[in-house]
């Protein structure tokens, strides 16, 4: 079995956000998954500045440190989970600014999103969320993790999902790996 690095992206960077306990809980679900060898991609530690580079990612061709740094990590991940809030009706800025950071390091690598908010449980951030990634020729699987009124499951600052929330895990996890290798072994075959 092939084992696929797995980058769990945590958006939001904003004080007091509810991305990292939700992180935190599926992270937990991830490193029990045999499957993935994962980490953690913390925006608010990484804390990218706005898109400073001169050049277009495409041309790889960076000055800057921070996005030398970032390059790797991506380049050297297979999948990718983004945990994103919903803001003004779209996704928050510092996820579209990492994305927008890197281009060739996104490519044929399989995306699952889980998207947190009030009524709308973030929905609108991640058909935003998936334009971009689907431009970056990643490939987002169609099983989600969507959390309504997510300021309810937090108690005690742990993320306590409902029943329908937990179970919602194993089948974005099994197609973000089938996509996952599929898209390896054409990577690597290329």
């Amino acid at each position: 079995m092939s084992k696929l690095k797995l980058q769990v992206v945590i958006a939001s960077t904003r004080p007091g956000r509810v991305g990292k306990p939700v992180a935190d809980w599926f992270t937990d679900h991830a490193r029990k998954d045999d499957r993935f060898e994962v980490e953690v991609a913390d925006l608010a530690e990484i804390n990218l500045p706005f898109l400073d580079e001169p050049k277009h990612p495409a041309l790889q061709q960076y000055e800057h440190q921070h996005t030398r740094d970032w390059s790797a990590r991506i380049a050297g991940s297979d999948a990718f989970v983004f945990v994103e809030p919903e803001y003004n009706y779209s996704m928050c800025a510092p996820l579209k600014n990492a994305l927008d950071y890197l281009v060739v390091e996104w490519a044929d690598k399989s995306a699952a999103i889980v998207s947190y908010g009030g009524i709308s449980a973030g929905l609108r951030a991640a058909e935003h969320s998936k334009q971009t990634m689907t431009a970056l020729q990643m490939m987002v699987v169609k099983p989600a993790i969507s959390i309504p009124m997510v300021s309810q499951m937090i108690k005690g600052g742990q993320f306590q999902p409902t029943e329908i929330v937990e179970k919602s895990v194993k089948p974005l996890l099994n197609d973000l790996y089938r996509w996952g290798v599929t898209l390896k072994d054409m990577r690597e075959k290329e």
